[in-house]
């Protein structure tokens, strides 16, 4: 979209707002209002202390419209495909926040969760964060992510059945073993056998052991099968810890109340649904 020469760099946001765009790179700031690298940045560090504007990462604005100065940013949603577009990553909106979106009744999430082919730190957005989880390449899990409206564009989002195992894959931000079982709980009836299958080759053998328990303990029998599928034909499978956490010290480990001989899983404590 090509845009009149602004006056000024406050005439430029209230163009882009009024064209539905929240976001602009210096380069464009600069060309579109014609004034030197020094002289935007002066303009962009008086609208930074105003609350007006955000750096989320060099180079890269984020307009804060008034409804948002006391949030100090609008929502992630607003950005995030813009911002990877900028640091040049393939990603998807994941995890627990992608389990809100799916409708997980419980997910309350604090944080906006992104998984990315970039390792990129955790990035504070005014009065909220995004934090960054890392998978090397996600060309193989194409057919789980989903584009989803926003406010502004478009985001990618995980699909229910890519979020499940996600949650799995990434323990650090699930918000415990717990936790998973009350996502599953919600999620469950959108869980597609074929699309668990297509995907379940992208993760580990001790993501899918997991997934199994759960999903059979959940009573999801067509879910369980795929992936017990997919573990089957491969190297032995060992036995695991179905939540590693409680077994990190040999000598504090609760005893086992269960080892699940098709799974070759050791429970040390029942999940438990928040209900």
């Amino acid at each position: 979209m090509v845009y009149r020469k602004s006056s000024s760099l406050r005439s430029y946001l209230t163009e882009l707002l009024a064209a539905g765009r929240a976001v602009f790179t210096r380069q464009e700031a600069e060309k579109a209002i014609g004034v030197s690298p020094g002289a935007f940045l002066d303009a962009a560090e008086k609208l930074q202390k105003r609350g007006q504007l955000l750096s989320p990462r060099q180079g890269f604005y984020v307009i804060v419209p008034p409804q948002f100065l006391n949030l100090g940013s609008p929502p992630p949603t607003w950005f995030i495909d813009d911002l990877m577009r900028h640091e040049a990553s393939p990603y998807y909106v994941g995890l627990l926040k992608a389990a809100e979106l799916h409708g997980a009744s419980h997910q309350a999430v604090m944080e906006f969760q992104v998984v990315a082919t970039k390792r990129l730190p955790e990035l504070p957005v005014g009065r909220s964060k995004i934090a960054f989880y890392y998978r090397k390449e996600i060309s193989s899990l194409a057919g789980a992510i989903e584009e989803r409206n926003t406010e502004t564009g478009r985001m990618k989002v995980s699909s229910p059945e890519l979020t499940f195992l996600d949650l799995l894959r990434y323990p650090q931000a699930s918000g415990g073993i717990d936790n998973v079982a009350t996502v599953l709980e919600d999620l469950g009836a959108k869980l597609d056998a074929g699309r668990l299958a297509a995907i379940s080759g992208a993760f580990e053998r001790s993501v899918l052991q997991r997934a199994g328990y759960l999903l059979r303990q959940a009573g999801l029998e067509g879910p369980a099968n795929s992936v017990q599928t997919n573990l089957e034909g491969g190297p032995p499978t060992r036995w695991i810890e179905l939540d590693p956490s409680l077994a990190s010290d040999a000598d504090l480990a609760p005893p086992a109340v269960e080892r699940d001989k098709l799974w070759r899983v050791v429970v040390r404590h029942l999940p438990e649904r928040d209900l």
